[in-house]
């Protein structure tokens, strides 16, 4: 019998784990450095909601906020001081998996600020700008992939930096952010950047794909809609797996692969259950394939490593009964488009929110610390 736990299982299968939080203290207290150790950790992803949280509750926080108000920082410029820190920090723990896994894994996430989601240049900018500051090789700067962020995904791959693209809901942005990555690569490769180096993940949302459509679901409520339930977020990103696999067997990518290239491996983000009826561990066993990132909060990271069950490969042979079910939501009259639309929005605007109470907690530290 296997005494192999959950989590070890996953990663065999070609699954790295990503931790979808940070915070100095986690990082101060080894906390972090346990769960590389003990739950097959290999990476981990930031965003503004985050950081407004660890900034929040943070005592690990008070000597920074303190030497920065002593310089007189603005509050902005206390805000990416304190948060790159943290991102460098985290990276030079994770230097040896990055130098082990040829730069795949090893990686930690910082986003550019959510209100350049709709500003290419701006948002080009500010990738650079992060880049420079955290000064880290396995970083990854994340990029929303709003339409105006496809341009910026494209320009900062072209310049030889590595991104996590945040925010995917449908399949055909998924299809255009690998399009952007390949255009970054060839803009770099004729700069002669070696592209071995530009390493990028598609980090496709699941869970709130199912919190949308299943409140439509509800609001129709026949027995035909209820069978649905919970199962589009799955379907989705399985197809979105499709999509990868498609892209990177074309005659394009083959050629930039063949220059030594790296694919663009499909992250699965939003993966913290929310109904309370479903399996804590869904979407993380049910989008089990190799060549993937399954970034978790540590709630679902212990639940997977507790009782997750692990049995294999969840994705490639399930396209048709994916396709399937999109079909069953569109013949109920759920606009798929008008889902993954509606979820761009509010995921942009969800992250202007917490970027907004992370400037006022600085805000309030910086002052109280004068």
């Amino acid at each position: 019998m296997s005494t192999e736990s959950p989590t070890a299982a996953l990663s065999a299968l070609g699954v790295s784990i990503w931790l979808d939080d940070l915070s100095r203290e986690r990082i101060a207290s080894g906390r972090l450095q346990k769960l590389i150790s003990e739950r097959n950790v290999v990476g981990v992803t930031t965003n503004p909601t985050i950081f407004a949280s660890a900034l929040a509750k943070g005592e690990a926080y008070d000597a920074a906020v303190g030497a920065l108000a002593k310089a007189g920082a603005a509050v902005t410029d206390a805000v990416f001081e304190i948060t790159t820190d943290d991102v460098a920090a985290a990276c030079d723990i994770f230097r040896p998996i990055y130098d082990a896994t040829a730069g795949f894994d090893g990686r930690v996430s910082i986003e550019v600020e959510p209100g350049l989601a709709h500003d290419a240049a701006g948002t080009i900018a500010q990738a650079k700008q992060l880049w420079e500051k955290v000064d880290r090789e396995n970083a990854l700067i994340k990029i929303p992939a709003t339409i105006e962020g496809l341009e910026a995904i494209a320009a900062t791959i072209g310049a030889g930096i590595s991104v996590n693209v945040t925010l995917i809901f449908s399949l055909e942005r998924h299809r255009e952010v690998i399009n952007a990555y390949l255009t970054g690569l060839e803009t770099a490769k004729a700069a002669g950047i070696d592209i071995s180096t530009i390493h990028s993940v598609a980090s496709f949302f699941v869970s709130r794909v199912d919190t949308e459509i299943d409140k439509r679901l509800d609001a129709i409520g026949t027995d035909e809609a209820k069978a649905l339930k919970s199962k589009a977020g799955i379907a989705n990103a399985r197809l979105a797996y499709e999509v990868y696999e498609q892209a990177f067997a074309s005659e394009r990518a083959t050629v930039l692969l063949a220059a030594g290239a790296n694919k663009q491996r499909p992250l699965w983000a939003s993966t913290g259950v929310k109904d309370p009826s479903l399996p804590d561990t869904l979407y993380v066993t049910e989008l089990a394939v190799a060549d993937t990132v399954n970034t978790m909060p540590e709630k679902t990271l212990e639940a997977t490593f507790d009782h997750g069950v692990i049995e294999g490969d969840q994705v490639t042979g399930s396209y048709a009964e994916a396709n399937a079910t999109l079909d069953a939501l569109a013949a109920l009259g759920i606009s798929y488009d008008e889902v993954t639309a509606l979820l761009e929005k509010e995921g942009v605007e969800k992250f202007i929110v917490s970027w907004n109470e992370l400037l006022d907690t600085v805000s309030a530290a910086l002052e109280a610390a004068k």
